[in-house]
């Protein structure tokens, strides 16, 4: 059997983990839309935080306010903890790295079934407190775990089943790099610098104290294309079209209040219906459809370009588009006497 690619261990400025719908591709249709100046910047979904990565990389984040939210305990934790007790993080991966090394698959689901799941089951029972309990004093050993899990595990995948617990199986991977000390401290170091804060948060608490000066984006989980192609697993309780419905409003009402906001989403005719609607028009909101591949499916063959949305009330910043060549111009003679 042929086996997948190890999930790339990214460079300085890049993102720690691999996610479901991570915006990797999609940065050069996205940063068009970057404003020019704010005073904020606030992520919504963090998930792998690519755009986060990319406006750091580029420097638009220096002495700029940073939120970065997500409604996943384990997300959030993991950040933290990698930002608070980064060698203890590094050693912890270090030591499952050379386990996996020696027992292979073997580890995978040892790690998953009998160390990381069993950890976290007793918060999750407890709804929304205890949630606010994991992602509050995450361990390094956890961290780690979950770090090895997306290195290791299906695609990179991060799913939960309805009771909490983490179900992907063993991804095929001839020799995946598990731990770079190098990057887990440089993402460690973006996620402490000044100003910057990782919020365990819905969307519409944080996009309620949006407004003039801040720029938003939302990467929610995508509205399937298909009734096969749903995939919202991020958190236990899924994405459905009822939330797709309540960010829309949410997204339109930070609009109205003089907030930036950038919006990527599927190509859905429900997504193109709320965007395009009365109210998204008076928010002046535009539609732009832009060509994606898309990477997470079981079926390699059903990985292939779709259209995305990216939905959006900023105006294209020129220095983001690429000039292109005018043809030239025939030369007119000058008649001679």
């Amino acid at each position: 059997m042929r086996t997948q690619t190890p999930p790339a261990i990214a460079a300085p400025g890049r993102p720690l983990l691999k996610w479901a719908g991570g915006k990797r591709q999609l940065l050069p249709a996205l940063a068009v839309h970057y404003p020019a100046r704010f005073d904020r910047y606030i992520e919504a979904f963090l998930g792998s935080g690519a755009v986060f990565f990319d406006l750091l990389a580029q420097g638009r984040l220096a002495s700029t306010r940073v939120t970065l939210a997500d409604v996943n305990p384990d997300l959030i934790g993991c950040y933290r903890t990698l930002r608070d007790q980064t060698s203890q993080v590094i050693a912890a991966l270090t030591a499952l790295e050379a386990e996996h090394r020696s027992l292979g698959e073997a580890c995978y689901y040892d790690v998953r079934d009998r160390r990381f799941n069993p950890e976290r089951a007793e918060p999750f029972s407890e709804g929304a407190k205890g949630r606010e309990r994991l992602a509050a004093s995450y361990p390094p050993e956890l961290a780690a775990m979950l770090i090895f899990l997306n290195r290791t595990g299906f695609n990179g995948l991060f799913r939960l089943n309805r009771s909490g617990a983490f179900n992907v199986p063993a991804g095929r991977y001839a020799e995946p790099r598990i731990c770079d000390p190098a990057h887990l401290h440089t993402v460690a170091d973006a996620f402490r610098a000044p100003g910057v804060t990782l919020e365990l948060s819905g969307f519409e608490a944080v996009l309620a104290g949006a407004g003039p000066g801040d720029f938003v984006y939302c990467d929610p989980p995508y509205a399937p294309l298909s009734r096969t192609s749903s995939f919202a697993n991020y958190t236990a309780d899924g994405f459905t079209v009822q939330d797709q419905a309540r960010l829309a409003r949410a997204v339109i009402d930070a609009c109205g209040r003089g907030a930036v906001v950038v919006l990527s989403n599927s190509s859905a005719d429900e997504i193109v219906s709320l965007y395009t609607s009365a109210p998204a028009r008076r928010a002046k909101l535009a539609v732009h459809r832009v060509p994606a591949r898309r990477m997470i499916n079981s079926r390699a063959t059903a990985r292939g370009p779709v259209d995305e949305l990216i939905v959006t009330n900023s105006r294209p910043s020129l220095a983001a588009v690429r000039p292109r060549m005018l043809p030239a111009l025939p030369v007119r003679r000058r008649k001679t006497a």
